[in-house]
């Protein structure tokens, strides 16, 4: 579906200079791997460091049976780091690496989604960010695309997944924003075109593929969503698919960790005290005696504090 080649694209990086691509007979038990590539960038002359989480191989094999567990449990892990670290002595400067973004690749030659696509973004709507994208866009035509996108939205309803949804702009915001902010909505799922080669168009170099109809350019926004997708990534929203992560995603999986680490703790206790009791030795002889002797003194002196009390009370009398 061009995942790394658009990934590639996105941050002008080549993820996977010595990939292997393989045959028929090695993909019935391919495996998905998880690959992590770190990437600086710097946007209006803000450096920015990404991590880029690729999954080569996913939905490539012949038996794609949860396919997708590999991803849920690194989304898992990074959490369970940061869980640890947060909650460890030195938490000043403590490394972010959970994932805060998931491009969901959905192939263009299909009539919807997949079964496969389905349970995947179900699997993962609670862990993660999903944005929907239809790969390999250069493949429809304009009225394609639209149909495409209509008939996605209206099955990312029906089957309940839920993607993440851009926020509303706030009354004191530019008109400009605003009407960037309602194109990001319309277009999505973005229907996007990867390329990482330089071709000529209209006397200009720029990022294409050549095709004996023309040319595809993947920045030009009347051929993809490649330049709004870049922008909702990099400039408009990371801060909301930041915040998100850590008051939504996030929260919940450390709720469920303190809860189940409770759970765990009340079960230990019924089972057996972390405190051992001991049984009480009975008491020996001389404690007893040495216990009614103190018993004696004391009645002793309750006596003599009455008769002082009667005789002082008979002198005033």
């Amino acid at each position: 579906l061009g995942k790394s080649t658009l990934v590639n694209s996105l941050f002008l990086t080549d993820l996977h200079k010595d990939r292997k691509l393989l045959n028929a007979e090695e993909r019935i038990n391919q495996t998905v791997e998880i690959t992590k590539h770190t990437v600086d960038i710097e946007e209006k002359g803000v450096k920015l460091k990404l991590t880029i989480v690729d999954t080569p191989g996913f939905g490539d094999a012949v038996n794609n049976t949860e396919c997708w567990k590999p991803v849920t449990d690194y989304i898992d892990q990074q959490f369970e780091q940061y869980f640890r670290d947060e909650s460890g002595l030195n938490r000043k400067n403590i490394q972010d690496n959970r994932v805060h973004c998931c491009l969901y690749f959905i192939p263009p030659f299909g009539h919807g989604l997949r079964p496969v696509d389905i349970e995947f973004m179900k699997a993962l709507q609670h862990k993660v960010n999903v944005v929907p994208l239809i790969a390999k866009a250069d493949c429809l035509t304009p009225n394609e695309i639209k149909k495409l996108k209509e008939r996605l939205r209206e099955e990312i309803d029906k089957y309940g997944i839920k993607i993440y949804q851009f926020p509303d702009c706030d009354s004191d915001e530019d008109e400009e924003f605003k009407q960037q902010d309602k194109e990001l909505k319309e277009s999505s799922p973005f229907a996007v075109i990867g390329s990482n080669t330089v071709v000529e168009a209209r006397g200009q170099r720029v990022r294409g593929r050549i095709y004996p109809w023309g040319i595809v350019e993947v920045e030009n926004q009347a051929h993809c969503d490649f330049v709004k997708l870049r922008t909702m990534l990099i400039r408009t929203h990371m801060h909301d698919l930041k915040d998100i992560t850590n008051d939504c995603h996030y929260e919940n999986y450390r709720a469920q960790c303190i809860q189940t680490m409770t759970s765990k703790m009340n079960a230990d206790k019924r089972v057996e005290s972390p405190i051992p009791i001991l049984p009480l030795s009975s008491p020996d002889v001389e404690t007893d005696n040495l216990i009614k002797k103190k018993d004696e003194e004391l009645r002793r002196m309750q006596q003599m504090l009455q008769k002082m009390q009667q005789q002082m009370h008979e002198q005033d009398l």
